[in-house]
């Protein structure tokens, strides 16, 4: 049914903020920018900002979107704490690989996954 996923979008409070998160901290492309929708490029995939009407942020649950690091995960975790990153956990280790949790500005869910070394 599926053949591949076109777009993630997350819902955020302050476009602004998060814009500058995903771009400056996350150093993704910014593809189309307005108030209420922002698109940006992590490597062929669409992520997009929605805008939503209220003023809260999310405090879990819904997507999370899992990024593979330029980097080491070890190199990844530290380079989210310098920039700011809400980072949520340590790196755990499991049989499918390795993650560390995080979130953006917005309260939405977020890791780094590194597959387990072969």
């Amino acid at each position: 049914m599926a053949k591949q996923v076109a777009a993630v979008w997350v819902p955020v409070t302050d476009m602004t903020r998060a814009t500058a998160f995903y771009r400056d901290v996350l150093g993704l492309a910014v593809t189309m920018e307005s108030d209420d929708w922002t698109e940006l490029d992590a490597g062929g995939l669409t992520i997009g900002l929605n805008g939503r009407e209220t003023a809260e942020t999310a405090d879990h649950g819904g997507a999370v979107i899992s990024f593979h690091p330029e980097t080491s995960i070890e190199e990844a975790l530290d380079d989210l704490k310098r920039r700011g990153g809400h980072v949520q956990g340590d790196i755990s280790e499991h049989s499918w690989g390795r993650i560390f949790p995080f979130r953006d500005t917005e309260g939405n869910d977020l890791q780094f996954y590194t597959p387990p070394a072969s």
